[in-house]
Parts: C-alpha cells; sequence; structure tokens
C-alpha cells in the first residue's frame, strides 16, 4: 500500500528542491571559494618560502663571505707569524756564524794587534787596550773615552750595516 502524500508535502516540494538546490550551489560556490583561496593561500606561502629561501641563501653568502674573510686574515696572521719566526731564526743564525767568525778571526795575534791599532788610531796613542770578556778587546783614554771592539759590537755592528730587508725579499 502506497501511502498517499500529504497536500502540504506536496505544496512544499518545489520549495523544498529550491532549498536543496540552492544549498548545492552555495555548497559549491563555497567548495570553488575555498579551492580557489586555498590554491592562493598555497601561492603566497610558496612565494614566502621562495623569499625566506632567498633572504637565507643571501645571508649564508653573506655569512660565508665574512667568515671567510676572517679564515684568510688569520692565515695571513699565521704565515706572517712563520715568515717573521723564519726571518729571526735566520737573523740569529747569521749573527751566531758572524760571531764565530770574528772570533776565529781576533784568535790570530797579527789580527788582534792590527785591531789594537786602529783603536789607538782612534783615541790616540795613550791609548789604553784591555781584554772584553768576550774575546774582543776595548780601548779606553785617562779622559774616560773609549771605543768598544768586543765580538758582539763588532758583530752588531757590521750586522746593523746590511740592508735585511733585501735579504727577506722574495723575487
Amino acid at each position: 500500500m502506497t501511502r498517499a502524500k500529504d497536500p502540504l508535502q506536496i505544496a512544499l516540494e518545489p520549495l523544498r528542491a529550491a532549498l536543496i538546490a540552492r544549498a548545492r550551489a552555495d555548497a559549491d560556490r563555497l567548495c570553488a571559494d575555498a579551492e580557489t583561496a586555498g590554491r592562493e593561500l598555497l601561492a603566497g606561502a610558496g612565494e614566502e618560502a621562495e623569499a625566506l629561501l632567498a633572504k637565507a641563501r643571501a645571508q649564508g653568502e653573506t655569512d660565508a663571505a665574512a667568515m671567510f674573510a676572517s679564515e684568510m686574515d688569520r692565515a695571513r696572521r699565521s704565515a706572517r707569524g712563520v715568515v717573521l719566526a723564519a726571518q729571526r731564526a735566520a737573523y740569529n743564525e747569521l749573527r751566531q756564524r758572524a760571531v764565530t767568525a770574528v772570533r776565529g778571526l781576533l784568535s790570530d795575534p797579527a789580527r788582534r794587534a792590527r785591531l789594537a791599532t786602529v783603536l789607538r788610531s782612534q783615541l790616540g796613542d795613550q791609548a789604553v787596550i784591555h781584554e772584553h770578556s768576550d774575546g774582543g778587546i776595548v780601548a779606553e783614554t785617562s779622559d774616560g773615552r773609549s771605543v768598544d771592539a768586543s765580538i758582539e759590537k763588532l758583530v752588531d755592528n757590521a750586522v746593523g750595516e746590511l740592508d735585511l730587508e733585501q735579504l727577506w725579499a722574495v723575487g
């Protein structure tokens, strides 16, 4: 048995269909709007992510450049320290060899006498010659004038006259 439709239900059927159709259209429109908004949001997020990535990349490059410059400065300072240490070692070696050579030369009595003659010619014949503890000699006069010809002084004077910068020049 089929049940008869209520006249009120029959009368409301077009309204009900129109409301359902309108609800479906609103739902479709809302879904389409949501999809559009979602796409726009994703696109905006993608652009923002790319901008953040570009900014991070640029900051990373800046940081890397600063670190590289700092590391290069450190390396230059370290290299300069090595060069200075090598120059100091070479200078000390040169000076030590000069001391040894002068000591050897002054062990010859004729050379020692010649040096004493040179000192007397600077101060006068009245100059008194004294032995220096390092193997050289010193000449003194009664009026307080003196000439130091100690081995250390002779070497210092000789090395002081050298153009050491020319020794270190590369090329």
